[in-house]
């Protein structure tokens, strides 16, 4: 049996023709949305996102899903709202929100079927290539640093605990698929992280050893060098800063340096395991008088993420296919 939560959508869900168990109309927050069904039984809920305060922030949403089962949860979005954009959905997706239509035969479907990350990855890949098109961004291109042509690309936190690691491992997965296994290295400095991910293309090496290591994979198409403490980067074709945009470790890193981001005016940066919209990014980018190269959500590593792929187009590293007719392939999900 099913529930439903509405509210400005009502008349759109009374004509729903499906078994209900309980529904309940008017505006919640997200937490009283919680307690009344974190355990009470029911198949799906069918949500009027209308119905819940501050419904177009998606700390909203986090609340939802921290505190209940997000594949059980159909969203009933407003059609031609903000939130039936790539960037918005994008975002959801990015939190395991992947159930979400405009209309009642998406809704059935829905109940029948819920979605994968499979099914709407292609939303997350699309927000990204039309953030690049409204901001006129062009494709980067990495510059070679190794004579015999092989590209170097430097990784180095900027915040604390940024994800350096983790980002190089998913960024070698896919590159080894397109380059071959023993093409793409990766090299952590004076670390030993690599270690635990059980791959021979994956090794440490200490601070004055560095170059040494370099000439030994010189036979390699892509290296990628986890920096940690390495001051001197001269031997890096490009260099990726992450930054983590979480109010605690930009607030540690300000307090530490005041100008931090000073010295990076032009620089790729990357804001890793970020959950901003495209309005928190353009103030992120006012306030710190820099441009973001790439807005990455959190991922999970054990999975291929295609919008891994879509950070490595950007980067210059893959080729990118050109999409046409965007708004119909998102729309097309509502439209079932």
């Amino acid at each position: 049996m099913n529930v439903i939560v509405a509210n400005a959508q009502q008349a759109q869900l009374s004509n729903l023709d499906v078994d209900i168990i309980k529904s309940i109309s008017g505006t919640y927050d997200a937490n009283e949305i919680v307690e009344m069904f974190k355990s009470f039984f029911y198949s799906k809920m069918i949500l009027d996102v209308t119905a819940l305060k501050h419904y177009d922030d998606l700390k909203t949403y986090e609340v939802l899903v921290q505190g209940l089962d997000p594949e059980k949860i159909v969203f009933l979005l407003p059609e031609g709202s903000k939130l039936c954009t790539s960037n918005f959905l994008a975002h959801l997706i990015a939190i395991g929100i992947y159930n979400f239509t405009t209309n009642l035969n998406g809704i059935k479907f829905l109940l029948k079927k819920s979605n994968t990350l499979k099914d709407v990855e292609h939303i997350r890949k699309m927000a990204n290539i039309e953030d690049s098109t409204e901001t006129g961004a062009s494709v980067a291109t990495v510059v070679t640093k190794v004579d015999n042509g092989t590209t170097i690309i430097g990784v180095r936190n900027v915040t604390e605990h940024a994800g350096a690691t983790t980002f190089i491992y998913m960024l070698k997965k896919e590159l080894s698929i397109s380059y071959g296994q023993d093409n793409v290295v990766a090299i952590e400095i004076d670390k030993n992280d690599f270690s635990y991910f059980n791959d021979k293309q994956m090794v440490s090496a200490k601070l004055g050893e560095i170059r040494t290591i370099l000439q030994r994979y010189s036979s390699a198409t892509i290296i990628l060098v986890d920096l940690n403490n390495c001051t001197d980067d001269s031997f890096c074709g490009d260099i990726l800063y992450l930054v983590e945009p979480s109010t605690l470790k930009l607030n540690r890193l300000i307090r530490r340096n005041r100008n931090c981001f000073g010295r990076l005016g032009g620089q790729k940066i990357i804001l890793n395991k970020s959950l901003l919209l495209n309005n928190d990014v353009f103030d992120f980018e006012s306030e710190a008088a820099i441009k973001v190269f790439y807005n990455m959500p959190p991922l999970d590593e054990r999975k291929r993420n295609a919008i891994v792929n879509d950070f490595l187009t950007k980067l210059g590293l893959f080729n990118r296919n050109p999409k046409n007719n965007n708004s119909n392939k998102i729309f097309g999900l509502f439209r079932r």
